[in-house]
């Protein structure tokens, strides 16, 4: 079965696609959504997908009409720990830092000031509202940053406003490239969360210090049609959908779980059963 998985990456569309899902994960993605992002084809595709499928290395869930599919963790969780086991015997110095807890001994977070990052694609609306949520929840117990991928020049006006109606101090925020998190001088990460698909769609470099990661999908305001207080209802949501998954997250006893129970935890928050 191990053979099988690693033969299943042998192909580097294929690693693409699962790399992809595991980037979206919890979310379920549509085919048509997956050939858009890596630019396949159909055809191409539904091949892939079988292959990964067989291998146990993601899932495949129907949704009405519609097939969805998602990375199989567990599949993934067992090919690398059967890999860590049988080749690197159980040493940490050999297992990379955070890819097992049992075997590297690395448990729970320790009592203290998290830094968070927030990052959607034009950090202008769905960030801000993380950043400028978590902030005022529980700024004491958390150093707070959004980015964007594609950052715009200005906030979004609608997100100031709605902000600004919260109770929110907007004095410092702007929109930032996610590149200002990633040199050598960057401040160290605990988490980061995005928030919108696109961003979790494209490929990141490996963050240093390996900080927890989810990804908690939010419809994007920016784009509601109608009047204007249709748009701003739309924004309304997005706000709520993140104000309820940050007090969720806020609650987390983040210094007794282990890493991975923690990972779970986060998972669920991005499945919306918090969110709503």
């Amino acid at each position: 079965m191990l053979t099988d998985r690693f033969a299943a990456l042998s192909h580097p569309a294929r690693l693409d696609v699962l790399q992809l899902l595991i980037r979206r994960h919890p979310d379920r993605v549509p085919a048509g959504e997956i050939a858009t992002v890596l630019g396949l084809k159909p055809n191409t595709l539904s091949a892939y997908l079988s292959e990964l499928v067989m291998a146990g290395l993601i899932t495949r869930t129907r949704f009405g009409t519609s097939l969805r599919y998602g990375a199989d963790l567990p599949g993934i969780r067992d090919m690398t720990e059967t890999l860590l086991r049988n080749c690197c015997r159980g040493r940490p110095d050999l297992c990379p830092p955070g890819a097992d807890p049992d075997l590297t001994g690395d448990h729970s977070m320790s009592d203290r000031t998290y830094s968070v990052l927030f990052i959607c694609t034009g950090n202008s609306a769905r960030s801000i509202f993380a950043e400028s949520i978590l902030r005022k929840m529980a700024g004491d117990r958390f150093e707070v940053f959004s980015a964007g991928t594609r950052p715009q020049s200005e906030l979004n006006p609608m997100a100031v406003e709605m902000l600004r109606s919260k109770g929110h101090d907007i004095s410092g925020l702007r929109a930032k490239n996610v590149s200002e998190f990633q040199g050598a001088d960057a401040a160290k990460l605990d988490f980061v969360f995005t928030v919108c698909d696109r961003a979790a769609n494209e490929e990141c470099p490996p963050w240093p210090g390996q900080p927890m990661s989810a990804h908690w999908s939010t419809p994007d305001p920016v784009k509601a049609e109608g009047t204007d207080a249709e748009r701003m209802l739309a924004f309304q949501h997005a706000y709520g959908s993140l104000h309820n998954r940050i007090a969720a997250f806020t609650a987390l006893p983040l210094t007794t779980l282990d890493r991975i129970s923690l990972q779970h935890a986060l998972d669920d928050i991005g499945l919306g059963a918090a969110a709503e």
